[in-house]
């Protein structure tokens, strides 16, 4: 960056304002004037030849020089691994990828809520010391709020009770993240300890969608979807233990793929997070980007008590690989959810005849899909599974604050759900289990026939906020949960990787995803089908009409 008023780059300026008011090298009292200043001389022209070589390199797409400033149009039409290129190539710096989302976000944040904290001076600190050379490297990433530690980073959960927390060590995820070359540089909101399908709380405020702002962004990783939609990343972090990735994806018109059980391991700190439920991964705008996270968090770490199957080559590869004809069941709806929106099914029709257009064989197989599974006895125990471990974490929480519980730590759902845990028991944890454990079993089964399960995302467009919320009754949240989303879970329950692919949009301008469930350990057939998907249907050209501050 060249100051308008010097003509000098800034870090020519640090070293010029290395003398003090008298004339002296500041910290070298031995050092003359005319010593420090031939050697600043020299320095200045070190840097400043340094800066023309990179600013002759510099030009945009439209072939003018830049100024140094990276414009949002600029920044904004690449995704992560477009930037990534730029920065290998010499086009753009790091540091000006890092300013151009730090602008954007300053500029939207206000409007949408995505941002539970920022970490500017970590990110300029790291470009500073040197980043790896990796396949994302200066690509800046929102991490979610929840679910990925990081050293040194207040992670808060959306929760007075977790209020200024700080993370003792990075994750596993947050490492190889490092590794790769992203920079970290915002934290993204989450609904309290990451319970719900929407992201609001009386803690953070509602995080809104960049689209239609009186409606839902989605939860858990709502945070994460919107600040990608609204393109001040075109990469976030986010995690899944019901549909929190994809659920966020449909409502922001993202690409959003949940990984099979165990693709990306948990650690240092822990193995599986609610049950083996959970996974993590990312939002993202394109295809390979996300194909690309993957094969950077993805892998058994050591100590892992089990890992996912294994898979040739990348998941990058794949996307440009084409799926063959594939088999592809069409369900509708899942039990006791009967009523779906019906601009969710006509999405979910368009989806399939496109589908079909590509070649593949598509089959409508709701009710005999529905025959073989106890949906009532899955329901139940991911409710059991997702209570004791809210109440283990507050517990947790409690024990490290050295206190009891008051009665303003939690949102009353939250706390009816901690209470109401105490009465289970440990053979109904384990019940719970085999349950699911059954349903993988019975999945296995039906997807003998076929390849790809195909549903809508979500039973309704985005709902608007106050919907499904905390500070109502866990009543209101489960009738709000089985109107909203009772097709993501099941991809939970199994353990198998599910995709939602951006496709449609409703009437009222709201985006509308359609979910694909892949086999136990199949991302490769997901990531080859959303290829030729995004081929022949791109949705990048979608993006929000938000102000510019």
């Amino acid at each position: 960056m060249t100051n308008k008023t010097t003509g000098l780059t800034r870090d020519a300026q640090r070293v010029v304002q290395g003398l003090d008011a008298t004339g002296s090298a500041v910290g070298n009292p031995g050092v003359s004037r005319r010593v420090f200043l031939k050697k600043c001389r020299e320095q200045v022209a070190t840097v400043a030849l340094a800066s023309s070589c990179l600013l002759a390199d510099a030009r945009v797409t439209t072939g003018q020089e830049s100024s140094g400033i990276l414009s949002h149009d600029e920044y904004a039409k690449h995704d992560a691994i477009g930037l990534a290129e730029l920065v290998r190539e010499g086009t753009v710096s790091s540091t000006q990828l890092l300013d151009a989302a730090i602008q954007r976000l300053e500029t939207v944040n206000p409007q949408i809520n995505a941002i539970a904290g920022r970490m500017y001076d970590e990110a300029r600190n790291a470009i500073r010391r040197g980043l790896p050379r990796g396949p994302l490297t200066g690509v800046p990433l929102p991490v979610k709020d929840i679910s990925f530690s990081m050293r040194g980073i207040r992670s808060e959960y959306g929760s007075k009770l977790f209020a200024d927390h700080i993370a003792k060590r990075d994750s596993t995820a947050i490492e190889r993240l490092r590794r790769a070359g992203c920079v970290p540089f915002a934290r993204t909101q989450v609904p309290e300890l990451g319970i719900l399908p929407t992201t609001e709380s009386t803690f953070a405020g509602i995080t809104r969608n960049p689209f239609v702002l009186d409606h839902t962004a989605g939860g858990s990783s709502g945070g994460s979807a919107a600040a990608v939609a609204a393109e001040i990343a075109p990469i976030a972090t986010a995690s899944d233990g019901g549909g929190s990735i994809r659920i966020p994806a449909s409502c922001c018109g993202l690409f959003g793929l949940k990984p099979t059980r165990a693709r990306v391991p948990f650690g240092p700190e822990g193995f599986e997070a609610w049950g083996g439920l959970a996974v993590l991964h990312g939002v993202t705008r394109s295809v390979r980007d996300s194909a690309a996270l993957l094969d950077v968090m993805s892998g058994n770490a050591l100590g892992d008590p089990y890992t996912a199957p294994h898979h040739t080559g990348t998941f990058l590869e794949q996307v440009s690989r084409k799926p063959g004809k594939l088999r592809i069941a069409i369900v509708k709806t899942m039990r006791p959810a009967n009523h779906v929106d019906p601009e969710c099914l006509q999405a979910l029709q368009d989806s399939a005849d496109l589908c079909e257009s590509l070649g593949h064989v598509v089959e409508e197989k709701t009710e005999d899909f529905n025959r073989r599974f106890s949906f009532q006895e899955l329901r139940q125990a991911h409710g059991l599974t997702v209570l004791v471990a809210v109440r283990r974490r507050v517990l947790s929480r409690l024990k490290e604050l050295g206190r009891e519980l008051r009665d303003d730590d939690l949102e009353p759902v939250t706390r009816f759900y901690h209470d109401y845990a105490e009465q289970y028991t440990a053979v109904e944890l384990e019940d719970a289990r085999h349950a699911f454990f059954r349903a993988a079993r019975q999945m296995a089964e039906f997807q003998s026939r076929y390849d790809v399960i195909m549903t809508p995302t979500l039973a309704t467009p985005p709902v608007k906020h106050g919907k499904i919320c905390m500070t109502g009754t866990a009543q209101q949240v489960l009738d709000g949960l089985l109107e909203f989303i009772p097709c993501t879970a099941m991809a939970n329950w199994t353990g198998q990787p599910a995709m939602s692919v951006p496709l449609s949009q409703s009437k009222s301008g709201l985006p509308m995803g359609t979910q694909f469930l892949g086999r136990f350990g199949d991302e490769s057939t997901l990531f080859r089908l959303a290829g030729q998907l995004e081929q022949i249907s791109p949705w990048d050209a979608r993006r929000p009409n938000l102000k510019n501050g």
